[in-house]
């Protein structure tokens, strides 16, 4: 493998065309060529990001070193299987994969080849979240709201793995604790999965973290906000700010015992442009994975945790003749 990593991108939708673009404009890859079943959809890819090929599978594999899979969720295993024997590290969008036991395989088969397996779990490369990590190390409870409007593209999963699966996956990087309990809500709308969902997930160690997601809502909202032993922590990861109280860092607080408030605010930080970055460290330089295959499965599992307390709630609901809907601001 020469200095200039060639990856190759299999799934030219939404996701996919911005890899592409990304992987073009690297100064440590290159894009060796696009694959998806529409084979005219990932020519305008290909020919969108400089030029690449529109291939198939076994080309593209052929011609890589490394893939993104940025399929359907339900082919996420399938091609990650594939490109994993076929010798090529791979960056995979979240979920990991449908089940434990193939997230289990694919780690399995990573770790006997010595191949990088990144999940992309985007957020963990967010100045945002780099700077609640540096803040919060002890979180009491946590509650984080996910809600958008409603778009077809996604809802070939339910809104847990659509959506919550990025806050379940912040949570579990914050609380050092393996989770005790889940109690959820959801209901589909629009879709054949859940549109709406909340969870209430308690750990071992005590902390609770209660986190909404939507796609049927009216506005955009990500937020997350924290309550440790350091202090008060808000997150806006739609305006991209921050505030913390407590009592290490910020300007006093008037009227309070030494309480301190700190602001801050990114208003430049591509964050897939860091995670690509972070997926040529790793197979160039060997640096560590981010988001490696076992945060990939803990963020499955707990996802999968709410889908079965969920499904418990509903059997729970016909049982008694209620109708469940998801406490969500729409």
């Amino acid at each position: 493998m020469t200095d200039l990593l060639r990856i190759g991108v299999v799934g030219a939708g939404h996701f996919g065309r911005f890899h592409a673009l990304k992987i073009a404009a690297s100064a440590r890859a290159t894009l060796a060529g696009v694959h998806d079943l529409d084979g005219e959809r990932a020519a305008r890819v290909g020919a969108e990001a400089g030029g690449a090929p529109a291939l198939g599978l076994g080309e593209l594999l052929t011609a890589s070193d490394a893939v993104v899979v940025a399929a359907p969720a339900d082919a996420h295993f399938d091609i990650a299987e594939r490109a994993l024997l076929a010798g090529r590290h791979v960056l995979v969008e979240k979920p990991l994969a449908a089940t434990l036991a193939q997230a289990d395989r694919l780690a399995a088969l990573a770790r006997a080849a010595g191949l990088v397996l990144q999940v992309g779990h985007l957020l963990r490369y967010s100045a945002e979240h780099e700077a609640i990590a540096a803040r919060i190390t002890r979180p009491l409870y946590i509650e984080a709201t996910r809600i958008a409007p409603f778009k077809p593209r996604g809802t070939d999963v339910s809104v847990i793995l659509d959506l919550m699966i990025h806050d379940l996956d912040l949570v579990l990087s914050l609380v050092d604790s393996e989770i005790e309990s889940v109690d959820a809500l959801g209901a589909a709308v629009s879709s054949q999965y859940e549109d709406i969902a909340n969870a209430r997930v308690r750990f071992a160690n005590g902390c609770v973290a209660t986190i909404t997601a939507s796609r049927i809502s009216l506005k955009t909202e990500r937020k997350m906000r924290l309550f440790s032993e350091e202090g008060y922590c808000s997150a806006d990861f739609v305006a991209r700010k921050l505030t913390m109280i407590g009592r290490e860092h910020g300007i006093p607080v008037p009227g309070t015992d030494g309480f301190l408030l700190e602001e801050v605010d990114w208003q430049d930080h591509d964050v897939l442009e860091a995670e690509h970055a972070a997926f040529a460290a790793a197979i160039l330089d060997g640096a560590a994975v981010v988001v490696d295959a076992a945060a990939g499965r803990r963020a499955l599992a707990a996802a999968l945790a709410v889908s079965a307390s969920m499904e418990a709630s509903r059997a729970r609901a016909r049982q008694s003749g209620l109708i469940l809907t998801a406490p969500v601001e729409l």
